[in-house]
């Protein structure tokens, strides 16, 4: 895997790429164009079966058929590329995150070996760093849009482009087993601990009144309540919203928010950040289930007007995270494609 030192590296030839390797009018600066050429660039390095694995029509429903868990997947995994692909593999997946996103995802993948070494290889999938698959649907050089997805163990990112616009890039989910590396080597390694800890210093600076509202059972859900469903809906009970906490309570609810957002790339995260100041920060409520301690089983979600995001750590004895963002109408690109098709015609 590569080592998040070599970002700068990375991000500097695609920029290169953006403006040698695909059409003109893919030229133009913005997200999208970085990611077409990326893709573009990935999908050249593969031979005629290794395309055929990794590519899918854009309308296609295995787009929708996404999941964080271990199970047989479509797509092309980095075992099976060579050293050179898996460098361009990289590249895509760099064109979608910020730094701190990259760093996270493949961190998450590396933990597979200490997953292996800890279950002593007698889980019914083999726990791998390089099964981690990439798929691109549709036409990345092309004007219509089109999407690409990373998916494997506690990592699966959905994203949806058209020219140089990102039209979506949701569901995100990021979990880590363990979530806390407690011996060896690597000891101390917590991949998602900003995220913990930021919803638990939230919940324990709450006043006991707020928390009536806040806490809405003493006992932590086994996992996200969303789980891999198609589509979502807001969760209840609400919560606490931003509106009923002091200012330095709304700076740490702001915080957490932003630590899932800027996972993306910064023109992903602020254009999801303005969604959310557009439908009114004030509206945005927060909610915990569980223990209040370290390594006590919790969960929380925090859920506004336009989103969704899911935290909880209950398995492997407290010890195992999942995470999720979701876009209650834009998930997959759903709302904008819907837009799009109704405005402009298209032949049967």
């Amino acid at each position: 895997m590569l080592h998040p030192r070599h970002w700068n590296s990375i991000r500097a030839v695609l920029a290169l790429a953006t403006l040698l390797a695909v059409p003109n009018h893919l030229r133009a600066a913005g997200p999208g164009a970085e990611m077409a050429s990326a893709a573009h660039n990935f999908l050249q390095a593969l031979n005629a079966d290794q395309k055929a694995k990794a590519t899918y029509a854009f309308d296609d429903a295995q787009r929708f058929d996404w999941h964080f868990i271990p199970r047989p997947r479509k797509g092309l995994p980095f075992k099976e590329m060579t050293p050179a692909q898996q460098k361009l593999a990289h590249g895509l997946l760099a064109s979608g995150l910020s730094q701190r996103g990259y760093a996270k995802a493949t961190t998450i993948m590396s933990l597979e070996q200490i997953l292996d070494e800890l279950e002593q290889s007698k889980g019914q999938f083999k726990r791998d760093p390089e099964l981690y698959y990439f798929t691109v649907f549709g036409e990345p050089t092309g004007t219509a849009p089109w999407g690409w997805r990373l998916e494997g163990h506690h990592v699966a990112l959905n994203f949806v482009v058209q020219g140089d616009q990102v039209l979506a890039a949701n569901p995100a989910f990021f979990g880590t087993n363990p979530a806390e590396v407690r011996t060896g080597p690597r000891a101390g390694l917590s991949v998602l601990a900003a995220e913990q800890n930021l919803g638990r210093q939230l919940v324990k600076s709450l006043t006991d009144e707020q928390r009536r509202t806040a806490v809405i059972t003493n006992e932590a859900p086994k996992d996200i309540l969303t789980f891999n469903a198609r589509n979502t809906k807001a969760l209840s009970p609400l919560g606490i919203t931003a509106a009923a906490l002091t200012a330095p309570q709304r700076e740490t609810l702001t915080a957490l928010v932003k630590e899932y957002a800027h996972r993306h790339r910064a023109e992903i995260a602020e254009e999801d950040l303005a969604k959310i100041a557009k439908a009114g920060w004030d509206k945005v409520a927060f909610a915990w289930a569980g223990g209040l301690e370290p390594n006590q089983g919790n969960y929380y979600r925090v859920q506004g007007p336009t989103f969704l995001l899911e935290f909880d750590n209950t398995q492997n004895n407290n010890n195992h995270v999942h995470s999720v963002w979701r876009d209650f109408i834009n998930d997959f690109g759903d709302d904008v494609l819907r837009r799009h098709y109704a405005e402009v015609p298209h032949g049967k």
